[in-house]
């Protein structure tokens, strides 16, 4: 596991080398992320100029859950932009490399990049995170604190096996793009928002198909003390099934990957 991390850790600190050679590119990636999630609240401020609460939800509980989901979709360009490069690689028969290389393929092939507008993510998140729980009524203690990391851990863990999952169906749906991977991904942007303004497919689909409840929602529901609030405490659980789930697709994608030309 150490020689994994440390593996890991070279790898995507070549990368980021790579990056900070370009200074005003890496300013640009850092501003856009930032730019996206204040958009994110400039919509939230519209609708809430409108309506008092969004289902029971008020403005700093909503800001609160768009925060958390923005704080950890920044994660995903920072540590595993490389996964997006896979589909690209299958295609071209670039996988070769990595599989002919003394260490982990997963691991070659999610530090095989990085990107800087997650820095800006984590920015505008953590922000809009700070200012929802100090705007929202929660009745701290230490055992909530450590909870609220428990579960930020944990959606963390889920979205990150989601993107793996996501392009490892480029084993089997080709192409040099992760169409299905992105279609995935940007469906989640529904979970930037109460998840009882949805329908009760969709909630179903996100609480028991696609996860995407229990990276914001549940558990700032579990935080917030709302209806259904214990559901946020199963994310940890959910998280270990989903890296399990993720590993497992990898693998059998792996057995099939035939390199080019054939």
């Amino acid at each position: 596991m150490r020689r994994t991390l440390r593996i890991y850790r070279r790898s995507l600190g070549a990368h980021l080398r790579a990056v900070l050679e370009y200074e005003a590119d890496f300013w640009i990636l850092v501003v856009a992320g930032l730019l996206f999630q204040v958009l994110n609240l400039i919509f939230l401020s519209a609708v809430f100029s409108h309506v008092p609460a969004l289902n029971g939800w008020s403005f700093p509980e909503a800001v609160l859950l768009a925060g958390t989901y923005g704080f950890v979709n920044g994660l995903g360009p920072l540590f595993f932009e490389g996964t997006w490069r896979l589909a690209g690689k299958i295609n071209h028969g670039e996988l070769d490399y990595p599989l002919t290389r003394p260490a982990p393929v997963l691991v070659q092939v999610i530090s095989a990049g990085i990107g800087m507008h997650g820095i800006g993510d984590l920015i505008g998140g953590g922000a809009m995170i700070g200012w929802g729980l100090a705007n929202s009524d929660i009745d701290w203690s230490p055992t909530r604190v450590a909870g609220a990391l428990v579960l930020l851990a944990g959606s963390a863990t889920i979205l990150l096996s989601l993107i793996v999952l996501g392009n490892a169906a480029s084993f089997w749906v080709g192409g040099n793009h992760p169409v299905f991977a992105m279609t995935l991904i940007r469906t989640g942007d529904m979970a930037k928002y109460p998840l009882s303004i949805y329908g009760t497919a969709v909630r179903a689909t996100f609480t028991v198909l696609v996860p995407y409840a229990f990276i914001s929602f549940f558990p700032a529901s579990w935080l917030l003390g709302k209806e259904s609030a214990w559901l946020g405490l199963l994310t940890p659980l959910v998280a270990l099934y989903c890296v399990y789930l993720a590993r497992l697709v990898f693998r059998l994608g792996l057995r099939r990957y035939d390199s080019a030309g054939h």
